[in-house]
């Protein structure tokens, strides 16, 4: 054990004593782990530190307004609305797969396996 760990340990052993610990928010209850098993090992920090932020990549907007356009089409019975929906839908896919393609790096494993497991999901 290093310094810095022996530190560390002393530093909390005085907070049990002091009972700082009791009366955290959150006791009892169980933690709020995310899965982020779908994001490349190398892209989760950056993705959780915009999600702290309250910011959410434009390719997360554009799957979410892909899929919400997927929907509506699988509900629509107008025409007219039906092929204003299916422009859309097109303009939405187009901007990701450009988007997508701009942050493509030769050789990366981890952009090609994010990639297609984001076109696993719109293709379901």
């Amino acid at each position: 054990m290093d310094i810095l760990e022996k530190i560390a340990e002393e530093k909390i052993r005085e907070a049990i004593e002091n009972g700082e610990f009791k009366n955290l928010p959150g006791k009892g209850k169980p933690l709020n782990l995310e899965d982020l098993s779908t994001v490349p090992e190398d892209l989760r920090m950056g993705y959780k530190i915009m999600k702290n932020a309250g910011v959410v990549p434009e390719e997360m907007q554009l799957q979410k307004e892909i899929l919400s356009l997927h929907d509506l089409l699988n509900c629509c019975h107008d025409d007219q609305e039906r092929e204003l929906l299916k422009k859309k839908l097109s303009e939405k896919m187009l901007r990701f797969n450009s988007l997508m393609e701009k942050r493509k790096m030769p050789g990366t494993s981890a952009f090609r396996t994010y990639q297609s497991k984001l076109y696993d999901k719109f293709n379901r």
